[in-house]
């Protein structure tokens, strides 16, 4: 199959941009994304989900009304996911003048191999996407103690981002950066398998039902020129991903037994 290709504008200095993120809108990833991007471009949009939705996965919210909350100029929260919040950017918020670009993050913590399925820092470029515009979504990795360090992060995503979007990508393709705790380069990458939740932890509350906690990340096939090992190596990973998930191996067989 042939990717579509599509146009970037020139200038991004020009460029409308909105931003977005899975962790919430107070969160400290996406201040850092805004910092960066504002000397970037002129016109930096916030819509970002008012509390965090990690785990939320391409998400939306059917069963009740949004709300959406002005947080001060081109800055907005949204009850809801991150899904919901390019959703309601694109066709409300900026409905006048939709972005050039859709950034997202930056995470705490690494959005890597399976995992990706999981988020909405990478769902909500996702959307975008599926909406037609270019987006890229950006991950930290934390440190040992679970904490972040975002100076790899404000080091490295300005570069990164003008040399991406000087490139281009096709339509319907987004781009996952993570970035690890020091970098001392950058791979292209494919996904690794890596899934979250692998664990499932009982506890007792205090009328003694028993609850669970879905636990760790399980590794299964870190892999050379994947995600993962490109992180523990120190790089910087950069994945394009498509939404086209059909197998076309596998539709070629079927057609075939049963066309």
């Amino acid at each position: 199959m042939t990717a579509r290709p599509r146009t970037f504008l020139a200038d991004l200095r020009r460029a409308r941009v909105l931003l977005t993120n899975d962790d919430g809108y107070d969160a400290a990833g996406l201040a850092c994304l805004r910092t960066i991007v504002a000397g970037l471009c002129d016109d930096v949009w916030v819509v970002a989900p008012e509390t965090n939705q990690s785990g939320a996965g391409h998400s939306l919210t059917l069963r009740r009304p949004l709300r959406i909350t002005e947080r001060g100029e081109k800055r907005y929260s949204v009850d809801g996911t991150p899904t919901d919040c390019v959703l309601l950017a694109i066709n409300r918020i900026m409905a006048d003048h939709r972005p050039d670009f859709v950034f997202s993050g930056v995470n705490h913590g690494t959005n890597l191999g399976d995992d990706v399925t999981y988020s909405g820092t990478v769902s909500a470029a996702l959307e975008a996407e599926v909406l037609g515009v270019p987006s890229i979504a950006f991950s930290q990795e934390l440190d040992e103690a679970g904490a972040t360090d975002w100076a790899c992060a404000r080091d490295g995503l300005a570069g990164l981002v003008r040399t991406l979007v000087a490139r281009g990508w096709p339509s319907d393709t987004l781009i996952n950066v993570n970035f690890p705790r020091e970098a001392s380069g950058v791979a292209v990458t494919r996904l690794a398998r890596h899934k979250v939740g692998d664990q499932t932890v009982p506890e007792s509350d205090a009328s003694g039902e028993t609850r669970f906690w879905i636990g760790d990340m399980h590794t299964t096939e870190p892999g050379d020129g994947t995600d993962v090992a490109a992180v523990a190596a120190g790089l910087v990973s950069i994945t394009p991903l498509m939404l086209d998930i059909t197998d076309y191996r596998t539709l070629a067989d079927l057609a075939a037994a049963l066309g």
